[in-house]
């Protein structure tokens, strides 16, 4: 994050900070998961990580917020319009600013998606061989747990 209250993430969404991450405590972990919504819809593979990423927070809040960490969780919407100028945005979750891929050593991959996504390669998510479109809950309590483990 830089001193401008712009992400400055390697998602390249460039939006503005939430305010949970700008005023960010010590004992926090703030989770932005951002996807794109295009007239009320998502692609499958978005709506998949969706639910994955509902039920880590949950796991994560029970079992960080009784050693006084708080879990804030911040789900972001892109419009067609930030999906086209940088379509790897898309499906992208940080931990305190931090990119899900830096945190577990994986990487940010792409391939083909849905109608919703149009012409563009969606983002996936590189682990070791493996190749996943939608992220999985126990990748994100990993990620979570490895970044609640540095506060």
């Amino acid at each position: 994050m830089d001193k401008t209250n712009k992400c400055s993430c390697q998602c390249g969404c460039n939006n503005i900070k939430p305010k949970e991450i700008q005023n960010n405590s010590e004992k926090s972990l703030v989770i932005t998961w951002q996807r794109l919504v295009s007239e009320g819809s998502t692609c499958p593979r978005c709506g998949s990580t969706e639910n994955e990423v509902d039920n880590a927070v949950l796991e994560l809040k029970k079992r960080l917020n009784p050693s006084g960490i708080e879990v804030i969780f911040k789900k972001i919407e892109l419009t067609i319009e930030e999906f086209k100028k940088n379509p790897l945005s898309s499906n992208s979750i940080l931990f305190n600013g931090q990119l899900l891929e830096d945190v577990i050593g994986a990487k940010a991959g792409q391939s083909q998606c849905c109608d919703v996504c149009g012409d563009e390669e969606c983002r996936t998510v590189e682990v070791q061989d493996k190749s996943y479109e939608m992220i999985p809950a126990d990748m994100i309590i990993e990620a979570g747990l490895k970044v609640a483990r540095g506060l």
